[in-house]
């Protein structure tokens, strides 16, 4: 597993954060999912080979819920 950090614009409460973090949490693959109002950060663990297809699904299910916030990666260094 490895765990990867996104910078997530666009909610407009911790309400909303815990509401769309209860979501993704649900995907497949997806492991100890958190989302930050505070610090504006998405963090999620899952297996390298699935990165891509769990952050396609991951984008899909932010559009649907909460239309408006955008997740961009924030490098680990």
């Amino acid at each position: 597993m490895k765990k990867y950090k996104f910078k997530i614009r666009g909610l407009d409460c911790a309400n909303c954060a815990n509401e769309l973090a209860t979501v993704l949490q649900k995907i497949d693959g997806i492991k100890d999912l958190s989302i930050s109002y505070m610090s504006e950060r998405l963090f999620f663990s899952c297996l390298e080979e699935d990165k891509e297809i769990i952050l396609e699904k991951i984008q899909k299910r932010i559009k649907k819920e909460e239309p408006g916030v955008t997740i961009k990666e924030v490098s680990n260094g």
